[in-house]
Protein backbone atom coordinates (compact mmCIF):
# COMPACT_ATOMS: atom_id res chain seq x y z
CA UNK A 1 0.00 0.00 0.00
CA UNK A 2 2.76 2.27 0.53
CA UNK A 3 4.44 2.19 -2.38
CA UNK A 4 0.98 2.33 -4.63
CA UNK A 5 1.08 6.27 -2.72
CA UNK A 6 4.55 6.71 -3.66
CA UNK A 7 4.32 6.05 -6.70
CA UNK A 8 0.60 7.82 -7.45
CA UNK A 9 2.57 11.01 -5.88
CA UNK A 10 5.70 10.10 -8.19
CA UNK A 11 2.98 10.33 -11.18
CA UNK A 12 1.37 13.21 -10.05
CA UNK A 13 4.41 15.05 -9.57
CA UNK A 14 5.65 14.49 -13.45
CA UNK A 15 2.20 15.27 -14.79
CA UNK A 16 2.62 18.52 -13.04
CA UNK A 17 5.84 19.02 -14.24
CA UNK A 18 5.24 18.29 -17.39
CA UNK A 19 1.83 20.35 -17.94
CA UNK A 20 4.18 23.06 -16.02
CA UNK A 21 6.85 22.84 -18.81
CA UNK A 22 3.79 23.12 -21.60
CA UNK A 23 2.38 26.08 -20.24
CA UNK A 24 5.27 27.63 -19.64
CA UNK A 25 6.40 27.56 -23.27
CA UNK A 26 3.41 28.50 -24.30
CA UNK A 27 2.89 31.74 -22.06
CA UNK A 28 6.50 32.54 -23.32
CA UNK A 29 5.93 32.11 -26.94
CA UNK A 30 2.95 34.16 -26.64
CA UNK A 31 4.83 37.07 -24.87
CA UNK A 32 7.43 37.21 -27.69
CA UNK A 33 5.11 36.92 -30.30
CA UNK A 34 3.35 39.76 -28.38
CA UNK A 35 6.18 41.88 -27.90
CA UNK A 36 7.53 41.13 -31.88
CA UNK A 37 4.08 42.32 -32.72
CA UNK A 38 3.90 45.74 -30.99
CA UNK A 39 7.09 46.43 -32.09
CA UNK A 40 6.35 45.63 -36.02
CA UNK A 41 2.85 47.86 -35.51
CA UNK A 42 4.90 50.75 -34.08
CA UNK A 43 7.22 50.90 -36.76
CA UNK A 44 4.93 50.51 -38.81
CA UNK A 45 2.39 53.37 -37.64
CA UNK A 46 5.62 55.57 -37.10
CA UNK A 47 6.62 55.02 -40.62
CA UNK A 48 3.26 55.90 -41.95
CA UNK A 49 3.65 59.14 -39.64
CA UNK A 50 6.64 59.91 -40.90
CA UNK A 51 5.80 59.71 -44.42
CA UNK A 52 2.56 61.79 -43.98
CA UNK A 53 0.51 59.83 -46.46
CA UNK A 54 -0.48 62.89 -48.55
CA UNK A 55 0.66 60.67 -51.54
CA UNK A 56 -2.46 58.41 -51.50
CA UNK A 57 -5.21 59.65 -53.46
CA UNK A 58 -7.84 58.02 -52.21
CA UNK A 59 -7.59 60.49 -49.15
CA UNK A 60 -10.41 63.39 -48.58
CA UNK A 61 -8.34 66.41 -49.10
CA UNK A 62 -9.67 68.84 -46.27
CA UNK A 63 -7.77 71.77 -46.70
Amino acid sequence: MFWKIVGGLIVAWVAFMVLGAVIGFVFKAVLWIAIIGGIAFLGAAGYRAISGGKRDPRRINRY
